[in-house]
């Protein structure tokens, strides 16, 4: 039999589950898959998912603009007046000038 001092002490199996806690702590709070890049992960979710739902919105504005010019004239027109300056045919402009 082996007497000899390493394998009569229980310090080396100390030693080794110490190394095998601080191996688990790095991975932890370091490594890959850690809290810090979970929390990072988390925030960017956060950030994407806000980001959606301001084009989700800008998407619905856009789709109720376009199912209205497609079903009136009056937004046509509007938009002829405002944007383009035109003026229906009768119409008299008069522009005020200050």
């Amino acid at each position: 039999m082996d007497d000899s001092p390493i394998m009569r002490s229980p310090y080396w199996l100390f030693v080794v589950l110490i190394l095998l806690l601080a191996g688990l702590q790095y991975r932890l709070w370091v490594g890959d898959g850690s809290l810090a890049q979970v929390t990072d992960l988390q925030r960017q979710i956060a950030e994407q998912q806000g980001e959606n739902e301001r084009l989700l919105e800008r998407n619905r504005i856009l789709e109720a603009e376009v199912l209205e010019l497609k079903q009136g004239m009056e937004t046509v027109e509007e938009r002829a007046r405002h944007e383009l300056g035109m003026v229906k045919e009768g119409e008299t402009l008069y522009q005020l000038a200050e």
